[in-house]
């Protein structure tokens, strides 16, 4: 299953997932997936692993990330790459959005 090759951000929903923070799922399709989450001031990506490789860009805001023990202090136009299977976060400084990609794309994120 995949969705169209053209995105337009107004005509996807929002998904509340609580805590201060809420995701777009923007495409996917076979190979990989795109999805914009934004978070308020204090809100946490709690520390987690999947199987699939996942990069990500800063598109407002400042964030602290940490992948496998590392924390860095990243903000807009700033991203990271996250390999399959490490342990990492993100806390949110200020109101913010990353634009994360997956490969392969999350299932659990669809179902």
């Amino acid at each position: 299953m995949s969705t169209d090759v053209f995105v337009i951000d107004e005509a996807v929903d929002w998904q509340d997932l609580g805590a201060g923070v809420r995701r777009k799922i923007l495409g996917h399709n076979d190979a990989m997936m795109m999805v914009r989450v934004e978070f308020e001031t204090g809100a946490i990506g709690p520390q987690h692993r999947h199987p699939h490789v996942q990069c990500a860009m800063v598109e407002k805001g400042a964030f602290d990330v940490t992948i496998e023990g590392v924390t860095r202090r990243l903000g807009t136009g700033d991203g990271y790459m996250v390999p399959s299977n490490a342990l990492h976060g993100v806390v949110a400084l200020e109101p913010g959005v990353l634009l994360d990609i997956f490969t392969p794309p999350r299932e659990d994120f669809l179902a």
